[in-house]
């Protein structure tokens, strides 16, 4: 007889539970190869490098960028603006954009790294000593203070009168310059540059905020893949009621993301409200009928993110739909998602979209809650809040900023409703979608949202 010995992972699979959910097929996103992917995002770059940025610097009053950033200590920007085959600042990257006027030009510099597809003038260190032998002599990759020495006559060529660097106490995207790195940038100046230096928030933050028109058709795409995920997720395809739990309904889901070849860039989550108990405090509960369901689930890809909310119901034997105070309750959020698409106008803070859609709930009775973000390069991305879950008089500093075109936007919210067949007890209606605003401000979903609760019959 063989000796008895167990690897941790065979104790671990001889301890796993059965499998409550079934394998079923996972769509399939046309966005066709890894390198037809990296071309199509390198195209979005070139645009957002040679339209957005020269652009915005200028409305700010910028005369130069400086951005830098360590290996794996990327300022939160970095990743907008290099190559989609770059994965990290590598040793460390210093990324200068002079704008030296009409008459000579956008200029964009890299010490260290790459060119990022020929898209900047790389600086190298002609003088630094090869290290192999007999190798191809070639410039040397700057390392350590070298850089910032080589940092110097970009300022002097470029001599600009003002440099803007990321430094800010209220928004994370625009704060992404480490204590180190500036100590460093600081001391590396000239002394007559030193008073030229600024903070220019908005400048990191729209230029991560605002969408080219081009990358609305892949994001829809994106969306379709989500919804119908999502569609099969709340059906008898994963769920048995009496058996499947919550959690295997969550893994079920990152599985597919993971089949797919996609990410996810939060947790998912799905939750059960449940007629006659008090749910909040159930975790990975078993699913059953009469239960109304939600998830919570954002993938990325393409370097975008995408974030929703949506409802299903699992219905008893001889029901054909959800009973009709859950029907109404839906539409109750319905409507409390047109009044933020409606009030969502350019040049209004998010303080101030939130105050208007908080006034027309109340004269509309819609008890319920917005907070509501833009999305994009970061799931909750860079831009004017809507309100947080728990800050419904307006949040300071982030709810300040204002609205604009070209840009998108999670439309993510509550409404609370009494349901008669439940005995009049409240049930949250929790939605969230995507919308975008296009270039004259014009106001739609990226893709559709959920008309109907999923069902699981």
């Amino acid at each position: 007889m063989p000796p008895r010995r167990f690897t941790l992972l065979a104790l671990v699979l001889a301890a796993a539970p059965i499998a409550t959910v079934a394998q079923t097929a996972t769509p399939t996103l046309p966005f066709g190869a890894l390198r037809d992917q990296a071309t199509l995002r390198q195209g979005w770059l070139e645009r957002r490098l040679t339209d957005v940025l020269p652009r915005l610097m200028r409305a700010h009053g910028v005369g130069m960028w400086i951005v830098p950033s360590r290996e794996y200590n990327e300022d939160p920007v970095f990743f907008a603006l290099v190559g989609p085959t770059t994965f990290a600042a590598r040793r460390r990257t210093i990324l200068v954009f002079c704008d030296r006027g009409p008459d000579h030009g956008f200029e964009r510099y890299s010490i260290g790294g790459s060119d990022h597809g020929g898209l900047y003038t790389l600086v190298r260190d002609s003088t630094a000593p090869v290290g192999v032998a007999g190798a191809r002599r070639r410039p040397a990759e700057p390392f350590g203070p070298e850089q910032w020495r080589l940092l110097v006559p970009l300022v002097e060529r470029c001599d600009p009168p003002t440099i803007a660097v990321n430094i800010s106490p209220t928004h994370a995207f625009a704060d992404g310059l480490t204590v180190g790195e500036w100590e460093q940038l600081w001391a590396a100046l000239p002394e007559r540059y030193r008073a030229r230096v600024v903070r220019r928030e908005r400048l990191p933050i729209e230029y991560l905020e605002e969408r080219l028109p081009e990358m609305l058709p892949s994001y829809r795409q994106m969306q379709a893949w989500v919804h119908d995920l999502l569609r099969t997720a709340f059906s008898r395809a994963v769920i048995t009621p009496g058996v499947t739990r919550t959690d295997d309904v969550v893994w079920w889901l990152r599985e597919r993301v993971r089949a797919a070849g996609l990410e996810v860039w939060f947790q998912p989550s799905v939750t059960v409200q449940r007629a006659g108990v008090e749910m909040s405090d159930s975790a990975n509960p078993v699913i059953r009928p009469g239960d109304l369901l939600h998830v919570d689930f954002g993938i990325r890809a393409l370097g975008l993110c995408t974030d929703t909310q949506h409802m299903g119901y699992v219905l008893r034997p001889g029901e054909a739909d959800a009973p009709a105070g859950l029907v109404a309750a839906l539409a109750r959020a319905h409507r409390l998602q047109d009044l933020v698409l409606e009030e969502l106008e350019p040049g209004r803070t998010g303080n101030e979209v939130l105050r208007r859609v908080r006034a027309r709930m109340a004269a509309e009775g819609i008890d319920g809650s917005v907070y509501s973000h833009p999305i994009g390069d970061h799931g909750h991305g860079a831009g004017p809040l809507i309100g947080l879950w728990d800050r419904q008089d307006g949040v300071p500093g982030r709810g300040e900023l204002p609205v604009r075109p070209n840009t998108w936007f999670s439309i993510e919210l509550q409404a609370t409703s009494a349901v008669p067949e439940w005995g009049g007890q409240r049930v949250r209606i929790a939605l969230e979608e995507e919308a975008y605003l296009d270039a004259a401000g014009r106001r739609a979903w990226v893709l559709g949202r959920q008309e109907r609760f999923y069902l699981v019959r």
